[in-house]
């Protein structure tokens, strides 16, 4: 990491003088999902938390695939393609039909795309 934003991360700025302002905390505490929905929400941006899960999904934004072209295309084996398309799954980032004997993956709907999309804008900026 560069020493800048090493710096940057150490030091978060502070208010210089401690005022509430009871209008802006009551809007956010009425306006904050439940629990339970910011579990499932801190769920969901793990699964996009390991790089080889972010190549899986670029992969098939790029193209449906089966998982011996995702292995080949990746370098990896298709044993650890499929423990992490199993886990994108669960995370409902990534469904799969069936073509003859084979599996073909593809991302779960569009809201994927767009996440994707808008974290590479995002880095890019």
């Amino acid at each position: 990491m560069k020493a800048e934003k090493m710096y940057a991360m150490a030091e978060a700025p502070c208010c210089d003088e401690k005022e509430v302002h009871a209008d802006k905390v009551q809007y956010v505490n009425e306006n904050m999902p439940s629990e339970d929905e910011l579990y499932d929400l801190a769920e969901l941006f793990k699964a996009f938390g390991d790089s080889t899960r972010i190549r899986i999904l670029f992969a098939l934004f790029e193209a449906d695939i089966c998982v011996c072209d995702l292995a080949e295309s990746l370098g990896m084996t298709q044993s650890a393609i499929s423990h992490q398309l199993r886990l994108l799954k669960q995370a409902g980032l990534v469904s799969g039909r069936r073509e003859g004997k084979q599996i073909i993956y593809y991302l779960a709907d569009d809201h994927v795309r767009t996440i994707i999309s808008m974290g590479l804008e995002h880095i890019n900026e």
